[in-house]
């Protein structure tokens, strides 16, 4: 298993959430990434998710 960095903020740059998710791939860990921030309901705040190896992910601005 990776362990991926979901992060989000808010407009005026707050960070509102920093946590790991851990998948056994990219493709696994966007789709939780993805689903994570739906729970939360923040898919339009701004948000990235990276690989261990700095890979983006994902990206919303």
């Amino acid at each position: 298993m990776n362990t991926y960095a979901l992060t989000a903020y808010e407009s005026n740059g707050e960070k509102i959430l920093d946590e790991n998710i851990t998948a056994s791939n990219d493709s696994e860990a966007k789709q939780r990434g993805e689903a994570r921030l739906a729970e939360l309901n923040m898919q339009e705040k701004t948000h990235r998710l990276t690989s261990p190896k700095g890979q983006l992910l994902l990206f919303h601005r």
